[in-house]
């Protein structure tokens, strides 16, 4: 990835087994999904009813001057007892995850995982899919508000990441519109019709056991604050002539478990999804290099061309 919160937080996967090792050490086995998603869902939940952001100060009517529109986020103690809870404006929706997408071996499939977000401000442009290129800026934390990593300029984003949650999340929300970019003078700019939001994530959606980064404890939920600037429609990620988004073959909205030709790489980073030597962008085009929809399926078998290695 081109950015760096996979740079920073590189995955490294240990498959742990129960019995001891040649130093006579007992090791745990990763917990299950189906044991941590409640235990996530719940510590989420607590958080969300005992925490609020400063929603007044995105009020357009009661905007404080010079607003820098960062959102803050706090409890709900002492002179803040009476604000909204963040829970009040959370909506949710459902994702299911299965383990071998987390390197674990215990066979657990369609554990359903409750994704959280929060629209802080709408945006005026339209919304990305989770395999569209976004331009955002962002903050990752945990939930108690130690940062592990952020981009306090834009930058580009290729979705999806490794962060499930995180692609799933940022698909909730509006992008600006080009036309509302402002230069600051200074190297920097913003886009006066971005969209904000705030994203909850549960661990399985998330790093789970895993983790480059000592910031980032075994199975702790997270936390992004986005900035959604621009996104580029239909991206297409390897520029084979299908959509990142048609490569999620499955419609699970998670594109590395789609790997026609079980390869090293996933359809919508593979040149040559069927793997029969002949590019998917040839299998789909007419001779003048015009993409041909619907797709070519010259055996007339239900599978295009592109997916099917005996025709090319």
């Amino acid at each position: 990835m081109k950015y760096r919160i996979l740079v920073s937080l590189i995955f490294v996967t240990v498959v742990f087994s129960c019995k001891k090792d040649d130093d006579g050490i007992v090791e745990v086995p990763p917990s299950l999904l189906s044991d941590v998603a409640p235990e996530d869902d719940a510590t989420i939940k607590e958080f969300l009813n005992t925490h609020f952001y400063n929603y007044e100060d995105f009020d357009e009517l009661t905007m404080p001057e010079g607003f820098d529109y960062k959102i803050v986020i706090d409890t709900l103690a002492g002179d803040n007892a009476g604000k909204r809870s963040l829970m009040e404006d959370a909506q949710s929706v459902k994702i299911k995850v299965n383990s071998d997408y987390l390197g674990l071996s215990a066979g657990e499939e369609d554990i359903e995982h409750t994704l959280y977000y929060i629209v802080v401000r709408e945006g005026g442009g339209g919304s990305p899919t989770f395999a569209d290129s976004t331009l955002v800026r962002y903050q990752g934390s945990l939930l108690n508000g130690n940062l592990f990593d952020e981009s306090q300029d834009f930058i580009w984003q290729e979705l999806p990441v490794t962060v499930r949650g995180y692609g799933n999340g940022v698909a909730m929300l509006n992008a600006g519109t080009e036309d509302q970019i402002v230069e600051n003078g200074d190297g920097t700019y913003d886009i006066l019709n971005s969209g904000m939001g705030i994203l909850v994530i549960p661990s399985g959606l998330a790093y789970f056991n895993r983790s480059g980064s000592s910031l980032i404890p075994s199975y702790s939920p997270i936390l992004f604050k986005v900035e959604l600037g621009l996104y580029v429609e239909d991206t297409d990620l390897d520029n084979d002539g299908i959509p990142s988004i048609e490569e999620d073959l499955n419609g699970n909205g998670y594109l590395y478990d789609d790997n026609t030709d079980e390869d090293s790489f996933s359809n919508f980073r593979d040149a040559d999804d069927d793997g029969d030597g002949v590019s998917t962008r040839k299998e789909i085009s007419d001779d003048n290099g015009n993409i041909i929809k619907p797709y070519p399926d010259k055996d007339g078998d239900g599978v295009p061309d592109y997916l099917d290695p005996d025709t090319n």
